[in-house]
Protein backbone atom coordinates (compact mmCIF):
# COMPACT_ATOMS: atom_id res chain seq x y z
CA UNK A 1 0.00 0.00 0.00
CA UNK A 2 1.50 3.54 -0.84
CA UNK A 3 1.25 6.65 1.57
CA UNK A 4 -1.11 8.34 -0.55
CA UNK A 5 -3.32 4.67 -0.18
CA UNK A 6 -2.40 4.56 3.77
CA UNK A 7 -3.17 8.57 4.19
CA UNK A 8 -6.87 7.87 2.31
CA UNK A 9 -7.65 5.04 4.34
CA UNK A 10 -7.12 6.78 7.70
CA UNK A 11 -8.95 9.46 6.26
CA UNK A 12 -11.86 7.38 5.41
CA UNK A 13 -11.88 5.09 9.22
CA UNK A 14 -11.98 8.63 10.50
CA UNK A 15 -14.88 10.80 8.69
CA UNK A 16 -16.94 8.31 6.89
CA UNK A 17 -19.63 7.43 9.69
CA UNK A 18 -20.19 11.78 10.09
CA UNK A 19 -20.55 11.73 6.59
CA UNK A 20 -22.78 9.36 6.12
CA UNK A 21 -24.77 10.78 8.62
CA UNK A 22 -24.77 14.18 6.68
CA UNK A 23 -25.45 12.15 3.87
CA UNK A 24 -28.48 10.37 6.00
CA UNK A 25 -29.99 14.09 6.74
CA UNK A 26 -29.47 14.94 3.24
CA UNK A 27 -31.56 11.71 1.51
CA UNK A 28 -33.59 10.52 4.20
CA UNK A 29 -31.94 6.79 3.53
CA UNK A 30 -29.54 4.53 4.91
CA UNK A 31 -29.07 2.78 2.06
CA UNK A 32 -28.73 5.60 -0.71
CA UNK A 33 -26.49 7.75 2.29
CA UNK A 34 -24.27 4.66 1.82
CA UNK A 35 -24.08 5.21 -1.93
CA UNK A 36 -23.44 8.73 -1.73
CA UNK A 37 -20.70 8.42 0.84
CA UNK A 38 -19.02 5.98 -0.89
CA UNK A 39 -19.38 7.97 -4.21
CA UNK A 40 -17.94 11.15 -2.60
CA UNK A 41 -14.98 9.31 -0.91
CA UNK A 42 -14.34 7.69 -4.51
CA UNK A 43 -14.24 11.17 -6.32
CA UNK A 44 -12.12 12.44 -3.06
CA UNK A 45 -10.05 9.48 -3.82
CA UNK A 46 -9.04 10.08 -7.34
CA UNK A 47 -8.13 13.62 -6.27
CA UNK A 48 -6.19 12.88 -3.75
CA UNK A 49 -2.93 14.22 -4.53
CA UNK A 50 -4.46 17.46 -6.47
CA UNK A 51 -5.48 18.68 -2.80
CA UNK A 52 -2.41 20.19 -1.74
CA UNK A 53 -3.65 20.84 1.78
CA UNK A 54 -5.15 17.91 3.89
CA UNK A 55 -6.48 20.27 6.82
CA UNK A 56 -9.25 21.41 4.24
CA UNK A 57 -10.52 17.76 3.17
CA UNK A 58 -13.49 18.01 4.98
CA UNK A 59 -14.77 20.61 3.55
CA UNK A 60 -14.07 19.45 -0.08
CA UNK A 61 -15.31 15.90 0.82
CA UNK A 62 -18.46 17.63 2.33
CA UNK A 63 -18.77 20.04 -0.99
CA UNK A 64 -18.47 16.69 -2.68
CA UNK A 65 -21.15 14.90 -0.97
CA UNK A 66 -23.36 17.31 -1.58
CA UNK A 67 -22.70 17.93 -5.48
CA UNK A 68 -23.26 14.10 -5.68
CA UNK A 69 -26.53 14.30 -3.83
CA UNK A 70 -27.84 17.20 -5.78
CA UNK A 71 -26.25 15.78 -9.42
CA UNK A 72 -28.32 12.66 -8.64
CA UNK A 73 -31.49 14.42 -7.72
CA UNK A 74 -31.00 16.06 -10.55
CA UNK A 75 -30.58 12.99 -13.10
CA UNK A 76 -33.64 11.21 -11.91
CA UNK A 77 -31.69 8.29 -9.90
CA UNK A 78 -33.64 7.90 -7.62
CA UNK A 79 -36.86 7.32 -10.43
CA UNK A 80 -34.60 4.92 -12.33
CA UNK A 81 -34.31 3.20 -8.86
CA UNK A 82 -37.43 2.42 -7.81
CA UNK A 83 -38.81 -1.04 -8.78
CA UNK A 84 -42.72 -0.60 -7.80
CA UNK A 85 -45.02 2.29 -7.58
CA UNK A 86 -45.60 2.03 -4.01
CA UNK A 87 -42.65 2.99 -1.66
CA UNK A 88 -41.98 -0.68 1.15
CA UNK A 89 -43.60 -0.48 4.38
CA UNK A 90 -41.26 0.37 7.30
CA UNK A 91 -39.43 -0.96 9.74
CA UNK A 92 -40.68 -0.49 13.12
CA UNK A 93 -37.76 0.21 15.20
CA UNK A 94 -37.74 2.18 18.18
CA UNK A 95 -35.77 5.03 16.43
CA UNK A 96 -35.83 7.43 19.74
CA UNK A 97 -38.03 10.39 20.26
CA UNK A 98 -41.03 11.41 18.72
CA UNK A 99 -38.81 14.84 17.45
CA UNK A 100 -36.43 12.46 15.91
CA UNK A 101 -39.24 11.57 13.32
CA UNK A 102 -40.60 14.57 13.22
CA UNK A 103 -37.62 16.38 11.95
CA UNK A 104 -37.13 13.50 9.05
CA UNK A 105 -40.62 14.31 7.62
CA UNK A 106 -39.71 17.57 7.52
CA UNK A 107 -36.55 17.67 6.01
CA UNK A 108 -38.12 14.78 3.66
CA UNK A 109 -40.81 17.55 2.79
CA UNK A 110 -38.46 20.30 1.45
CA UNK A 111 -36.79 20.36 -2.23
CA UNK A 112 -33.29 19.04 -2.57
CA UNK A 113 -31.83 22.32 -2.14
CA UNK A 114 -33.33 23.73 0.41
CA UNK A 115 -32.79 20.28 2.48
CA UNK A 116 -28.96 21.00 1.43
CA UNK A 117 -28.92 24.30 3.06
CA UNK A 118 -30.60 22.97 5.92
CA UNK A 119 -28.60 20.00 6.73
CA UNK A 120 -25.37 22.05 5.78
CA UNK A 121 -26.39 24.52 8.13
CA UNK A 122 -27.81 23.29 10.85
CA UNK A 123 -26.33 19.59 11.52
CA UNK A 124 -22.68 20.73 9.45
CA UNK A 125 -23.06 23.97 11.73
CA UNK A 126 -21.67 26.08 8.77
CA UNK A 127 -21.98 30.06 8.07
CA UNK A 128 -24.11 31.38 5.65
CA UNK A 129 -21.41 32.25 3.50
CA UNK A 130 -19.65 28.77 3.41
CA UNK A 131 -22.89 27.51 2.84
CA UNK A 132 -23.26 29.54 -0.03
CA UNK A 133 -19.85 28.95 -1.18
CA UNK A 134 -20.33 24.77 -1.10
CA UNK A 135 -23.75 25.04 -3.05
CA UNK A 136 -21.76 27.97 -5.53
CA UNK A 137 -24.62 30.69 -4.99
CA UNK A 138 -25.07 33.84 -3.47
CA UNK A 139 -24.98 34.18 -0.01
CA UNK A 140 -28.34 35.70 -0.18
CA UNK A 141 -29.95 32.30 -1.53
CA UNK A 142 -29.55 29.92 1.72
CA UNK A 143 -31.18 32.92 3.77
CA UNK A 144 -34.11 32.97 1.70
CA UNK A 145 -34.32 28.99 1.87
Amino acid sequence: MTDRDTAFAEYFAARSDAMRGTAFLLCGDWHRAEDLTQAAFTKSYLAWHRVARHDVLDGYLRRTLVRTYLDERRLGWWRRVRTSDSPPEPVARDTGPEDRVAVLEALASVPSRQRAVLVLQYWEDLSVEATAELLGCTAGTPKKR
